[in-house]
């Protein structure tokens, strides 16, 4: 979680905590601390909530699923603002980004 940059540290793990409930459904981490959340920022003025992320892969086969579903609880933790979910590649996810949570849970 530490990973993930913000300009509103607490709202961000306010959604940070909404997002921990989304799975990748073929590693069964969730997604945070699988780290693919790379920036939450929140533009009070406009009400909207610009959340750029990542896959494990380009090709990955649940990668929509998994982008409505963040879209979807964002939508249900922050009711008043628009979420904008932009999925990037850059840089590219490695295994470095799971978080320490998420080491222990791989490796039982």
């Amino acid at each position: 979680m530490n990973n993930v940059i913000t300009n509103a540290p607490l709202r961000c793990q306010a959604a940070l905590a909404a997002l921990q409930n989304i799975m990748d459904p073929e590693i069964r981490l969730n997604i945070v601390d699988l780290g693919l959340i790379y920036q939450i920022d929140f533009d009070d003025a406009a009400k909207i909530i610009y959340c750029t992320m990542t896959l494990t892969t380009q090709f990955c086969p649940m990668g929509e699923s998994i982008v409505d579903a963040a879209e979807n609880i964002m939508k249900d933790s922050f009711s008043e603002y628009e979420i904008i979910i932009t999925l990037t590649f850059n840089p590219r996810w490695t295994h470095e980004r799971i978080s320490v949570e998420g080491n222990q849970f791989l490796n039982q």
